[in-house]
């Protein structure tokens, strides 16, 4: 086997760090500065024209707010087996998000959050983290269904329908499926036996955060000048992130999949393409970007907790 000396594995760890920053930054200025649907001087008459304090600072608290209660879930999961403070919840939420950029739908993200704990709780993180992202996928899918029957799309709310019932027969016929490497069987025995206040206070902060996140996207729409009733915007972004969500992607390329997505749906509805790019962009921006530039320096402190 083997022997790494500690000088070595120090620069070996600092140079993955610093790999995980500089790859960030470089495809955050990537698809910034490449992507020629954002035309930014449309974008410069537009925000001289609405500009608002207000309404700035306001966008900016939803974005606050929906990072702060995904920090909240993280934290009051945790508590199952570990008590942690809002600081540390906040410092692994952010690394991990950090850490998770370069990887198809966040997986690196489990990986990051899994390192900040004893190496005897790796399953017990991923399982939780798999809890955290869970509950919004519920709500994704519920939700976005919902908004294609408010829209018209009948035949894929039957579609969908009949696919979830099939999911679960198959479920209950056969007890092996598994979901991030855990059987059906044993993911329900491992989510009773974690209490159920938990599971509420994770539901509701879950809640909570998609309405934030929902409601941003519309006020940033209403920001643009586009005025459509409020249950018909409302449904549309709901059935964006919910067929947005069902693409494998990564997170750097998460603006780009729910773009694509939202033009096709919002061009239905007579929006200008630009103005749809623009608002997934700063959606992209205020709730991926800024956290992982924060992320970033918490990726270059880190100090794992395995024990070689």
């Amino acid at each position: 086997m083997i022997s790494i000396s500690h000088k070595a594995k120090q620069f070996l760890i600092l140079a993955i760090k610093l790999l995980i920053v500089v790859g960030a930054f470089y495809f955050i200025y990537n698809q910034l500065a490449t992507n020629d649907k954002l035309d930014w001087n449309k974008f410069i008459v537009l925000f001289k024209k609405n500009q608002s304090v207000g309404g700035i600072i306001f966008i900016l608290f939803l974005s606050f707010a929906n990072r702060f209660l995904e920090i909240l879930k993280w934290k009051n999961l945790v508590y199952s087996f570990k008590k942690i403070t809002i600081g540390e919840a906040t410092k692994q939420v952010l690394a991990s998000l950090t850490a998770g950029i370069f990887t198809p739908n966040g997986i690196g993200e489990y990986a990051g959050k899994a390192l900040y704990f004893e190496k005897d709780k790796t399953k017990k993180s991923v399982f939780l983290n798999l809890l955290c992202n869970g509950i919004q996928l519920i709500l994704t899918v519920f939700l976005g269904t919902i908004g294609l029957f408010i829209l018209g799309y009948r035949f894929w709310v039957l579609v969908i329908s009949l696919f979830t019932f099939g999911f679960w027969v198959l479920a209950f016929l056969s007890k092996k499926i598994k979901v991030k490497g855990y059987s059906l069987e044993k993911l329900m025995s491992k989510i009773n036996e974690i209490p159920k206040s938990i599971h509420q206070k994770n539901t509701l902060l879950g809640i909570a955060r998609y309405l934030i996140f929902s409601h941003q996207y519309y006020f940033l729409f209403v920001a643009f000048d586009v005025h459509l009733p409020y249950f018909t915007l409302m449904a549309t972004i709901a059935t964006v992130y919910f067929l947005a969500s069902s693409l494998p992607s990564f997170q750097f390329l998460d603006f780009a999949v729910k773009g694509s997505v939202a033009v096709y749906f919002f061009s239905l509805l007579g929006v200008n393409e630009w103005i749809v790019v623009f608002v997934t962009t700063l959606m992209w921006f205020l709730n991926v970007v800024i956290p992982v530039i924060i992320g970033s320096f918490y990726v270059l402190n880190f100090k794992t907790q395995w024990k070689s």
